[in-house]
C-alpha cells in the first residue's frame, strides 16, 4: 500500500498534535513542565499549522518545513535528554543545585514574589522503559521527520 502525500501529511501533523495533546495531558495530571519542555512544544504547534497549510497548497516546500519543525523538537528533546542525564549542562535558569542559593538572604528565600515552584530541567519527572518524556519526544519526532520527508518527496 502506497501512502499518499495527503495521508503522510495527516499522519505527520496528527502525530505532532498527539504529542502536544500528550504533553498537555501530563501537565493536567500534575507533571508541571520545565522551560525546555515548553521549548519542545512550539515546533509541534508549528508542524500542525504547516500540515494544515500543506493540505491546501501543493508543492514540497511546506512538507520540508514540517520536517524541519519536527527535527527542531527532536533536537531540543535530545539536548534536554542530555541535560537530564548530566551529559552536558543545561540553561542556568532551570538547572543546578542548592550551591547556587548560597548568595541569597533568608528574605530572598522566603519571598513570595518568586514562582511558586520551579521545575528543574535536569530532573526526570516521568519515565517509561528508562526513557524520559524528552527522550520519547525525540524518538517519536524523528519518526515524524521521516513522514514529512516522504510527503515532501511525493510532492516533487
Amino acid at each position: 500500500m502506497t501512502l499518499t502525500r495527503r495521508t503522510l501529511i495527516l499522519l505527520a501533523a496528527g502525530g505532532s498534535a498527539a504529542l502536544l495533546a500528550g504533553a498537555f495531558a501530563f501537565q493536567a495530571a500534575g507533571y508541571a513542565p520545565c522551560a525546555m519542555c515548553y521549548w519542545q512544544r512550539w515546533p509541534h504547534a508549528a508542524a500542525i499549522a504547516i500540515g494544515a497549510a500543506a493540505l491546501l497548497v501543493r508543492g514540497a516546500l511546506l512538507p520540508w518545513l514540517g520536517a524541519l519543525a519536527a527535527f527542531s523538537t527532536a533536537a531540543i528533546g535530545a539536548f534536554h535528554t542530555g541535560v537530564e542525564r548530566k551529559w552536558w549542562p543545561g540553561p542556568a535558569s532551570c538547572t543546578g543545585n542548592a550551591d547556587q542559593l548560597s548568595g541569597l538572604s533568608g528574605a530572598d528565600l522566603l519571598s513570595t514574589d518568586v514562582i511558586d515552584k520551579v521545575v528543574m530541567c535536569d530532573e526526570v519527572s516521568w519515565a517509561l522503559l528508562g526513557l524520559s518524556m524528552p527522550s520519547w519526544n525525540m524518538i517519536l519526532s524523528l519518526a515524524l521527520v521521516a513522514l514529512w520527508v516522504m510527503a515532501a518527496r511525493r510532492s516533487a
